[in-house]
């Protein structure tokens, strides 16, 4: 049986990388405000164990997000993508295995291979830990994109604009570990603006990287 999407749940290692990451970014006492403003109060000095139990229901984690994207106004979209960047550098550091295993085969892959193996890893390891997790990536010949209908970011939220900017900056990160060079990274479908799932296009390398 289907599970609806507010039935679904984030587990505890994915809740304690977010929280992590936020407060790496954020500092503590703006994670704490957050925290309350989204209804979370429980994590305050209280990060739930590196495990696979259920952590939080999806609807709170969007709502976590949108708290966070609230609290800083105009800076929140920068905000935010830096919390996801932070998330994916949390990520290396708790999988090294993961991760760890590709540095030498990396190297030896043209820039598409790395774009595409490291989307790859992300999307397993979101499976690996969340069996409810729906996502893939897109090779259209020029165009890689990362895509994601359980997308927790935007549940239940409406938007006229894309709302998924921790991922672009998760996502950007990534394709910046693989390849040794930052690129644009655009989120062309949300499902906060009604489409059927989230989808993150990886851009041309960003001058100056």
């Amino acid at each position: 049986m289907a599970i609806r999407p507010d039935e679904a749940v984030i587990v505890n290692a994915l809740v304690r990388q977010a929280l992590v990451s936020a407060q790496e970014v954020m500092g503590e006492n703006g994670l704490n405000a957050v925290l309350r403003a989204s209804g979370l109060e429980r994590f305050i000095g209280n990060f739930p164990p590196n495990d696979t139990d259920p952590g939080i229901q999806t609807v709170e984690y969007a709502r976590f997000n949108a708290a966070i994207e609230s609290f800083y106004g105009r800076g929140g979209k920068g905000m935010l993508r830096r919390i996801g960047k932070a998330s994916f550098q949390y990520g290396v550091r708790e999988q090294g295995a993961l991760m760890g295993v590709a540095g030498a085969a990396l190297k030896l892959m043209p820039r598409k291979g790395r774009i595409k193996f490291v989307l790859n890893a992300m999307v397993n390891a979101l499976k690996k830990t969340n069996p409810q997790v729906d996502a893939w990536v897109e090779d259209e010949g020029d165009r890689i994109a990362y895509c994601e209908s359980t997308c927790a970011i935007c549940l239940g939220r409406h938007s006229d604009q894309p709302v998924c900017h921790l991922y672009v900056g998760s996502i950007g990160e990534a394709v910046r570990w693989a390849t040794d060079q930052e690129h644009g990274i655009t989120e062309t479908h949300c499902v906060a603006k009604g489409d059927p799932y989230c989808r993150f296009e990886v851009g041309e390398v960003v001058r100056g990287s």
